[in-house]
């Protein structure tokens, strides 16, 4: 007895990319790509959204550590000290990672460092960034006290940065009113 030849049914998936297979291509448009325009300066731009900003929100309504911003606006580096176990913290706290203590004090940090690590951002920079490429980032360890703090790293070409420059904190005003820090080259 010959088998009987029906013809077979493919699975959903199977069937639809046997069609894709014998369907002619899309047709492709002949127009030109848009000509390049010219970014407009950032203070032209809208703001970027709390999500998309590299920089922090600084307001007490915002954050409990608005002590530390209004330091840097006033050109003072800072952080938090644990009244309880003395443990000094990097980045500032509002409770202590050791002992749990809300009980911390802020101090004044040295501005003078060593460069620990470093590496060049060449591409991919944070949203607002992009303009600064190539620029360093890298890990500082600060004068006289137990702390490595990361930050962009300025004065010098990334080339010619070597582990172990001398570096100060600068702090510097954002645009809108907030405040960062960053690392420059000390010469």
């Amino acid at each position: 007895m010959a088998a009987e030849s029906r013809p077979r049914k493919l699975p959903p998936s199977d069937e639809a990319a046997r069609r894709s297979e014998s369907a002619p291509p899309p047709p492709v448009a002949s127009a030109a790509p848009p000509a390049p325009t010219e970014r407009p300066p950032a203070s032209a731009r809208p703001p970027l959204p709390f999500l998309l900003d590299f920089f922090p929100l600084e307001g007490p309504e915002h954050t409990r550590l608005s002590a530390f911003y209004d330091e840097l606006r006033r050109r003072r580096f800072t952080t938090t000290r644990c009244s309880g176990c003395g443990q000094l913290h990097w980045p500032p706290r509002v409770a202590c990672p050791a002992c749990h203590s809300e009980s911390l004090g802020w101090v004044e940090l040295p501005t003078t460092g060593r460069i620990y690590a470093f590496s060049a951002v060449l591409a991919g920079a944070p949203l607002g960034l992009e303009g600064d490429v190539p620029f360093a980032v890298g890990l500082v360890d600060l004068d006289g006290v137990p702390l490595r703090i990361f930050g962009r790293i300025d004065g010098r070409p990334w080339p010619e940065l070597h582990v172990g420059d001398p570096v100060r904190v600068v702090p510097y005003d954002l645009p809108d009113g907030r405040a960062f820090y960053r690392f420059e080259v000390v010469p």
